[in-house]
């Protein structure tokens, strides 16, 4: 989606969205070298159709070698995208709404640990945030002009 037509807090979203898809992938990284360990294992067990197994191992090998570079990607992705995040939210007034976007985006944590950490109430927590991000929305529609 275009900068200029999203909502602060989409905006501010995109880091945690591209973490979880981050994620996801190293997920399915363990489950295809699973899939190579037993395929390993089964190749032990049996000499007979070696020239399938051998196959089935070299296309898992690829899959695998394929899915981490994807990843080693969007975490590059992502690092560059946090430090666009970090940078735009350096724009925004007051310490409290700076420390609160980066709890919630670039750290991830969860309000009721923000307003633990912070030594606030949630709704005081929400308060602020609401005020943070009609800041940020502010600033990011000035950046887009």
């Amino acid at each position: 989606m275009d900068r200029s037509k999203m909502t602060a807090k989409q905006y501010l979203s995109q880091a945690y969205r591209l973490d979880e898809r981050i994620n996801s992938k190293l997920e399915q990284l363990g489950q295809l070298k699973t899939m190579a360990t037993n395929i390993t294992s089964n190749l032990s067990e049996v000499c007979v159709q070696k020239t399938h197994n051998n196959h089935q191992m070299e296309d898992t090998i690829v899959k695998i070698i394929e899915q981490e570079q994807e990843i080693d990607d969007e975490i590059d992705a992502l690092v560059d995208l946090k430090a666009e995040i970090r940078h735009m939210v350096d724009k925004v007034p007051g310490i409290d709404h700076r420390l609160l976007l980066e709890k919630r985006y670039l750290v991830f944590e969860d309000w009721s640990q923000i307003a633990m950490d912070l030594n606030w109430s949630v709704q005081h927590t929400f308060r602020l945030h609401n005020e943070a991000l009609r800041e940020f929305d502010r600033i990011l529609k000035a950046e887009s002009k």
